[in-house]
């Protein structure tokens, strides 16, 4: 894989994550209505989502903040020819973060180990947007 390309894959990952959480929400809405937990209709409109459930759906909501930032700076990296080394740490700490996030959400969502795992992607992010000011500032 070329640097050109192996931007992409870590944008990959996280898509792989979100689908993931679609699979595992199904998984959990389904069990408990054939446990009969709750009724089909309580998810038309979203009201009194069971926890086990509430918490994928939540996750898959943070899927869709922070991380659209993640996907355009990788393709604004692509695109000013920035995506090299740096870069592609940078693109796969956040992944990785937004993995163990997505984790801990899902299962035991104890802040103590989801905040960091938050801020510590926050803070790639951060980075991977400062490094392409940085490029083509100065390239």
């Amino acid at each position: 894989m070329t640097f050109t390309t192996a931007i992409f894959a870590p944008m990959i990952a996280h898509v792989g994550l979100v689908y993931g959480l679609y699979f595992l929400l199904l998984r959990r809405r389904t069990a408990l209505v054939k446990a009969g937990e709750v009724e089909v209709s309580a998810f038309r409109d979203i009201r009194d989502e069971p926890t086990e459930s509430l918490r994928v759906r939540n996750n898959i909501a943070n899927q869709f903040e922070l991380p659209v930032l993640f996907h355009i700076g990788c393709l604004a990296l692509f695109i000013a020819e920035a995506d090299n080394e740096v870069a592609l740490i940078l693109a796969w700490l956040f992944v990785v973060s937004r993995y163990v996030h997505a984790y801990v959400h899902v299962t035991s969502n104890r802040l103590r180990w989801r905040m960091p795992a938050f801020l510590f992607g926050y803070a790639m992010l951060g980075l991977m947007w400062l490094w392409l000011l940085v490029w083509i500032t100065f390239s």
